[in-house]
């Protein structure tokens, strides 16, 4: 290698050294600008209505600034409560199902005999392994003034991005040749569809869980009713991984009074992932890019390794928006154009 080909080579590394270090703001920068998508859609959606440009962006600022006061106001501070109970419940609930699958094992021969003692470890070394998962994930909640940082980072620079987003577009596309820079605003503006797809057809998605997640425990007479419904709707975004994380707080919990209450807890959100999956996600999730599902769950485990929560909650429009750069330049422009050369014909 040449010396400058060296010097090239360093400066990479030096700038993926510092990409790594700033990934959490990267992932807000992302964050905000996926926001600014919708709220941008939604301000040109009031000016065909009739309202003028001024006025249709305080609008759709004003909405959202507004959801997010009424979050925060109305939201936060019962979950927050209801998820300190959920804290202390937890561990009870895991003594609960120890006492259950004790008593288990004088009825059951397969629970008892040889194996109860097997039980007893799994439970006792998974106690305090759920704990800490839990722990760490109401602690997200908890920790507020980190919460409310990123999120006024957020919003500013939603802001930013949707009071004129065109020169911040320009100069993305300014970072590519002459030649390609129209096709690279081709596949912005494909993204942007895309993301705007995803985040219509994952807010009915939550909505709709969360509420009917509410109905049902509240049928049931599971308690901290909030706080469950609102994980339920919350983890919704993060597909595979949320639905199955939701379902184990109100199962602990049921445990306390009474254990056939979180087989029914188990079958009623199997239930409404089924409805969910047959009768939701075809009509709102139509117009999503097509992923794997294999895809989907091994990019949620990565991102979720590598960026804790936040990289979780956005795996799915990070996979969408990487996979339409991935076929539009990898597949079709280099790929499907990369021709041989014909050997000279003999003769």
């Amino acid at each position: 290698m040449t010396f400058g080909q060296w010097i090239g080579l360093l400066v990479l590394g030096v700038c993926l050294y510092i990409l790594w270090q700033i990934r959490q703001v990267l992932l807000l920068v992302f964050l905000a600008t996926v926001l600014a998508t919708a709220l941008n859609w939604l301000q040109l959606r009031l000016q065909r209505w009739g309202l003028r440009r001024g006025r249709a962006i305080a609008l759709s600022i004003g909405l959202s600034f507004l959801l997010v006061a009424v979050f925060f106001l109305i939201i936060i501070p019962p979950f927050l409560q209801e998820a300190q109970q959920l804290g202390v419940l937890i561990p009870k609930g895991l003594g609960r199902l120890e006492q259950w699958l004790a008593g288990m094992g004088h009825v059951l021969p397969m629970v008892g005999g040889d194996d109860a003692p097997l039980l007893d470890r799994l439970i006792t070394q998974a106690e305090p392994f759920l704990e800490r998962i839990f722990n760490n994930f109401f602690a997200l909640f908890s920790n507020t003034l980190a919460v409310l940082l990123n999120t006024l980072l957020v919003l500013v620079l939603t802001v930013m991005l949707v009071l004129n987003p065109q020169p911040y577009r320009r100069g993305f596309v300014r970072l590519f040749p002459a030649f390609y820079r129209h096709r690279i605003d081709t596949i912005l503006t494909q993204s942007e569809q895309a993301l705007l797809a995803w985040l219509a057809g994952t807010g009915v998605n939550m909505l709709v869980i969360g509420v009917v997640s509410g109905l049902v425990l509240a049928l049931l007479g599971v308690r901290l009713v909030l706080a469950n419904a609102f994980l339920a709707g919350l983890l919704e975004a993060i597909p595979n991984i949320g639905p199955a994380l939701s379902v184990i707080p109100p199962m602990i919990i049921t445990f306390i009074d009474e254990p056939w209450r979180a087989v029914a807890v188990l079958v009623a959100y199997i239930v409404i992932q089924q409805l969910e999956q047959y009768l939701l996600v075809p009509v709102v999730m139509a117009k999503q890019v097509d992923l794997l599902p294999a895809v989907t769950l091994v990019s949620q485990i990565v991102f979720a390794v590598f960026f804790g929560f936040l990289g979780l909650l956005l795996a799915l429009p990070l996979v969408i928006v990487g996979q339409i750069w991935f076929d539009e330049i990898v597949l079709k422009d280099i790929l499907d154009r990369w021709q041989t050369q014909e050997p000279p014909s003999v003769g």
